[in-house]
């Protein structure tokens, strides 16, 4: 079926295409029967905006980006970003916005994909994730004027509008219930050093454990993945003095860890206490279930999505300090052996 025109409609409609395009446009020039009119008929026929041929008139693209620098299995495996995703999307379908999204494996490729974006006109703005300590990105979609949100800690954002949660006090928290339980021998298994809200949780980490009179606490850096996740966790647990209590920096680590474990002959929580950042339905279909810290990862995406649409509307945006994320005990936490 052949999509419909303005010509389809200017025909049907009795008028010129001008009048349709400044009926349609919401612009002035034709009377307040005829736009209606014209309105009608569009919907008859069931016409929609060419979003290319508006973007390059000078029009919006009604969408956004995300340019996610890490591995395409990530999205099926971690929930936080499809979780944060279906929170965007809650806020961009208000608006009839789509969002655009595409997997990289290095920061240039991420710099030239929003340049090119910007420069064919497919999207207004775009959301910085994972930002680093030294981002190269901030100061790139600066430079061309590209409207941005970083998602991260407001100190590395450049300028731009931060949208954050304070890992730092969810560290603490999680340090001073272990320490309460007993546990003296504390490990973290974290995510890649460059990251931004790594180097705030690994501050946090050696600070915390100095105020609840613990050693400090051993820490790896890894990519994220379970594979990466397990050999930590197995390299920690064969240790002349193997932790008492890991920390881990996502879901899929401290599952994968809980099989190590299991291969090793220990009991969780008996002999290792085991908490993941972000609980997800993955650390709760789990046995013994995963202790974890929880936050509202959807309305951190909701936000997010709120105040880029502000930023493209040309609203000025403050920083957006979200709720830190609680710790929650459940089976995977106790005290420590004697």
């Amino acid at each position: 079926m052949k999509r419909p025109t303005m010509a389809d409609i200017a025909r049907r409609a009795g008028v010129s295409k001008v009048a349709v395009s400044y009926a349609l446009n919401d612009r002035p020039g034709v009377s307040e029967a005829t736009r209606a009119s014209i309105r009608s008929i569009a919907e008859e026929l069931g016409w929609r905006p060419n979003s290319a041929a508006r973007a390059l008139t000078g029009g919006r693209a009604q969408a956004v980006g995300l340019v996610v620098r890490r591995p395409a299995r990530t999205l099926g495996v971690e929930p936080f970003f499809m979780e944060f995703i279906s929170g965007v999307e809650s806020v961009l379908a208000e608006r009839s916005y789509a969002l655009m999204l595409q997997m990289v494996t290095d920061e240039v490729q991420e710099i030239e994909v929003c340049r090119r974006w910007w420069g064919e006109r497919r999207v207004d703005g775009v959301f910085l994730m994972d930002l680093r300590s030294e981002d190269a990105r901030v100061g790139a979609v600066r430079d061309i004027d590209l409207p941005a949100v970083a998602i991260g800690p407001p100190e590395v954002a450049g300028g731009l509008p931060a949208v954050w949660s304070d890992d730092g006090a969810s560290v603490h928290e999680i340090v001073r219930y272990l320490a309460t339980l007993g546990h003296r021998r504390i490990a973290r298994v974290a995510g890649p050093a460059e990251l931004a809200h790594t180097a705030v949780r690994d501050a946090a980490l050696a600070e915390a454990c100095r105020e609840a009179g613990v050693p400090e606490a051993l820490l790896t850096h890894t990519d994220y993945t379970g594979e990466e996740g397990a050999r930590a966790a197995r390299a920690l647990l064969i240790a002349p003095r193997r932790p008492t209590a890991i920390v881990f920096d996502n879901d899929i680590m401290a599952v994968a860890a809980m099989a190590v474990a299991q291969e090793l002959g220990l009991s969780i929580p008996a002999d290792l206490s085991v908490v993941a950042w972000d609980e997800s339905p993955l650390t709760q279909v789990v046995r013994p279930m995963l202790s974890a810290v929880t936050r509202d990862i959807p309305a951190y995406g909701a936000r997010s999505a709120a105040a880029l649409l502000a930023l493209i509307d040309g609203e000025a945006v403050e920083d957006i300090r979200e709720g830190y994320a609680h710790f929650v005990p459940r089976g995977s936490t106790s005290p420590p052996p004697r």
